[in-house]
């Protein structure tokens, strides 16, 4: 099947519609994405068939979810899931973060490529970051640990604001060490078309807020 075909059954299935030039550009990501990772090392995914599935589905999956306001992508790494995320909702201000300079570059020049203005890229650790302003959503895929991943970005989420992880199976041990200040509002589990074995989103907020 190609990507074409494979993503218009994959956001079907998702219930999610978008207009032919939104998923051109999704697939124009995933050709930047595999051109430069020849050279830059952004995923370890080598199996082109998987892309559409594990690139594009997996990161749009976590979509309800998403609320307005801006989002910050930690350890975005090859730009999963903030550009997919950013192509779709064109009106979200999104920032990706890393470390790696190479995937930094390579973010930076995909954000231009795709001509995404409501995008901007960070190289740099977590916890030294210091944005503007703070963020109504922080999301991670496979970024870390639950609580590392709360501790190392607390500064950064508004205080009505929620922490978005992206997992496999339900990470009962890494909900039991999180912090007492940090509450669990919904484990979700999700059903991404063509990624075998579980996927869930453990959405998190200061007990406080």
């Amino acid at each position: 099947m190609d990507q074409v075909t494979q993503l218009m059954q994959g956001l079907s299935s998702l219930e999610i519609n978008l207009p032919q030039a939104t998923q051109q550009k999704l697939l124009a990501y995933l050709a930047l994405l595999h051109k430069w990772n020849k050279t830059f090392s952004l995923t370890a995914l080598r199996d082109p068939s998987l892309a559409v599935s594990h690139h594009l589905l997996d990161s749009l999956a976590i979509l309800p979810y998403v609320a307005d306001g801006a989002l910050l992508d930690v350890g975005s790494g090859g730009g999963q899931p903030g550009i997919p995320l950013a192509i779709v909702r064109p009106e979200l201000r999104v920032v990706l973060l890393d470390s790696n300079s190479k995937k930094t570059a390579f973010l930076q020049q995909a954000t231009i490529e795709l001509g995404l203005t409501n995008i901007a890229v960070h190289c740099g650790r977590v916890e030294q970051y210091q944005p503007p302003a703070k963020f109504a959503a922080i999301v991670s895929r496979a970024f870390s640990e639950l609580a590392d991943f709360v501790g190392l970005s607390r500064q950064l989420l508004a205080p009505e604001g929620r922490w978005l992880a992206m997992k496999g199976v339900w990470p009962h041990e890494e909900i039991a060490r999180l912090p007492d200040d940090v509450s669990v509002e919904a484990v979700h589990r999700l059903e991404v078309p063509g990624v075998e074995g579980e996927r869930h989103l453990v959405i998190m907020r200061s007990a406080g807020a």
